[in-house]
């Protein structure tokens, strides 16, 4: 899955291991990105930036029938960045929940700011995931993350 390619690239560049691939109805790629926290600003996130350019760049209507395929569960702000730019359906492979938990297993304190499932920030916005056979994949990339940073 493209998404953690992009994911891997964010790590291998320094950055929190997070990818995400905007497509259309047809599943063309319109936009991917991945996660630039540490080599950008703590709020380059590639969910919010694809956000940003689907805004920009896309009609209401194609906006709406697009999907998100996303290495983790959105944060709160790239929740409502997707709902703000009415995007259509998001497929994630980890959750929020999962994350916390492994953060917690790698000694790594609570975030400032709460973590909570996307549909909790922008109830309308179909979900999928996560994606079971592909979690341990990221658990491994956020693992050699949290090593590299220590």
């Amino acid at each position: 899955m493209r998404c953690i390619e992009l994911a891997e690239e964010a790590l291998a560049a320094g950055d929190a291991p997070f990818g995400s691939v905007l497509v259309d109805s047809s599943g063309e790629v319109l936009k991917e990105d991945r996660n630039r926290v540490n080599t950008v600003d703590k709020t380059y996130h590639p969910e919010i930036e694809l956000a940003r350019w689907a805004a920009k760049n896309l009609t209401l209507e194609q906006r709406q029938n697009t999907t998100m395929y996303t290495s983790g569960e959105h944060c709160p702000m790239c929740s409502a960045a997707h709902g703000w730019a009415e995007l259509g359906k998001v497929v994630y492979i980890h959750s929020t929940e999962q994350l916390t938990k492994w953060h917690n297993e790698f000694g790594i304190n609570g975030s400032r700011v709460s973590q909570l499932p996307i549909q909790k920030i922008a109830p309308d916005v179909a979900v999928e995931g996560p994606v079971d056979n592909l979690v341990p994949i990221m658990y491994e990339l956020h693992k050699a993350y949290v090593e590299k940073s220590a």
